[in-house]
């Protein structure tokens, strides 16, 4: 039986869409070149291939030709994509509970002052942000 359709990007999509949000539009050979430094794996031309024309698709990328070759471009945002996953997470993991969601980050990874203070200069701004809007 086939796996149901995601309405994200697999792990290889995402690190394609990675590639040409930093890069900006190029040929199926430049983004091969860097996916395979990324990816830390051999991957043949035929792949990339297959897996960018199914990203077309999925409309996660635009081609136009471009001499003998295509050039491939992002045709979604990096926000929009980040936003999507990190709602499914919060959706499917920590059922809707951003509260949960945060302290299981700040329980599980090293979290320097620096990052701290930010977080609460940003949680602080918000909090004023929401009390304005009242």
């Amino acid at each position: 039986m086939a796996r149901p359709k995601s309405r994200f990007p697999t792990e290889l999509e995402l690190i394609i869409l990675k590639i040409l949000w930093k890069n900006g539009a190029m040929p199926v050979r430049g983004v091969r070149s860097l996916l395979e430094k990324e990816a830390n794996r051999p991957l043949a031309h035929t792949s990339v291939v297959t897996t960018m024309n199914t990203m077309v698709e999925k409309e996660y990328l635009s081609k136009v030709m471009h001499g003998n070759s295509y050039i491939f471009e992002s045709a979604v945002e990096e926000k929009e994509v980040s936003l999507g996953i990190l709602d499914d997470v919060l959706n499917r993991v920590f059922n809707g509970s951003a509260k949960s969601l945060v302290l299981s980050l700040l329980e599980s990874e090293s979290v320097s002052q620096d990052e701290y203070e930010k977080l609460e200069a940003l949680i602080r701004k918000e909090k004023e942000n929401e009390e304005k809007s009242r």
